[in-house]
């Protein structure tokens, strides 16, 4: 029964079958070949937009890097406090970019706000020189606790950041998750709402290792080749890259790994919420489920072949204090969660509260 994480998951069928039908022949090299312009082209249909992608291998070369084409290094990074950026990626995020710096707002793991925002702003020091420059708006999609920004909510986050002439990343490693939840279109969560630069992840969703930094503001997508290259991100079997993306978007097959995925999560929350000693702690909203449990039934979970991780007291929210001998844990599903799973641990939750 493994709710540890979604990059634990396999490679979709359909995927692996995309890798295996490019790996025979000749074919460009350093993503000068043909699946990678498939790729591309896929792209602008699905976002109703030109723009520009670029494939790399990780969640954080793809943040870093589009960091690192946003910023420069005397400009600030404002981010949630429990950011991937902030809290993951080591300082990966001050090498790439030069030494921008991260400013860190929120200290739970409520979901950013306008007047957040605004306070953090006009918090900020502005005595030029001496004080580093905003320069990025960095959103998670879905959030770090799970939850998933609105059109409304990115559009207002977005506005106020282009106000104060920052540009918008928006780390997107749950970006399908979120967009299934939102059932809207892609465009109107992006660049319609106001982000310039999307980091659209696949691996946490069936892919073997495929992320994409997205241009929307084309313009700052100039040098990007050169960056990817000097970071040896850029791989000369491009085609590795490519093929995967294109049977990924292939028949919405994203999107519907995405579904699968936020389905067993809800499964999971029902089965969890039959229990008073159980409280969900955010509203449940894409693949994750987050939730204060007695330590007695973390240990037995755990004993019992449950994968799941503890979580960081202070990522909970305020109202809901962590009890004597609780704990806050996480549950992750995904594309290949089985119903086998999920009735497993309910079965072990109901011999659990028996005894």
């Amino acid at each position: 029964m493994n709710f540890g994480s979604d990059n634990q998951s396999g490679v979709s069928a359909a995927v692996l079958q995309g890798i295996v039908d490019a790996s025979s022949g000749n074919a460009g090299s350093y993503s000068n070949d043909e699946w990678t312009g498939k790729a591309v082209k896929k792209l602008c249909e699905i976002f109703e937009t030109d723009l520009d992608a670029f494939f790399v291998s990780t969640g954080t070369a793809a943040n870093c890097l589009a960091l690192s084409a946003m910023v420069q290094p005397w400009n600030s990074i404002l981010c949630h406090s429990q950011a991937h950026i902030a809290v993951d990626e080591l300082s990966a995020p001050e090498l790439f970019t030069g030494g921008a710096r991260l400013v860190l707002m929120g200290d739970d793991g409520a979901k950013l706000t306008t007047d957040l925002l605004r306070t953090t702003l006009s918090r900020l020091p502005t005595d030029r020189p001496h004080n580093q420059i905003p320069g990025v708006l960095s959103l998670t999609q879905c959030t770090e606790s799970g939850m998933v920004y609105s059109v409304a909510e990115v559009s207002a986050l977005s506005f106020i950041a282009h106000e104060a002439q920052m540009y918008v990343h928006m780390d997107g490693a749950r970006f399908s998750n979120a967009l299934v939840s939102l059932g809207c279109s892609p465009a109107d969560i992006t660049w319609r709402a106001g982000v310039d630069v999307l980091c659209l992840g696949s691996s946490k969703n069936g892919a073997l290792a495929l992320e994409a930094v997205i241009f929307f503001n084309r313009a700052l997508a100039q040098d990007f080749d050169l960056r990817r290259k000097r970071a040896g991100h850029l791989v000369s079997k491009g085609r590795l890259f490519g093929s995967q993306m294109c049977a990924w978007l292939s028949d919405n097959h994203w999107l519907k790994l995405a579904s699968k995925a936020n389905a067993a999560a809800k499964q999971l929350e029902q089965k969890l919420s039959r229990y008073s000693a159980v409280q969900i702690a955010w509203p449940v909203e894409a693949n994750e489920v987050f939730a204060i449990i007695p330590q007695t039934l973390f240990s037995y979970l755990k004993t019992h072949g449950v994968r799941l991780s503890d979580w960081y007291p202070n990522s909970m929210p305020k109202e809901m204090p962590i009890g004597e001998n609780h704990l806050p844990v996480r549950f992750v599903t995904s594309f290949s969660t089985e119903q086998s799973e999920i009735e497993g641990l309910s079965n072990l939750l109901g011999d659990f509260f028996k005894s």
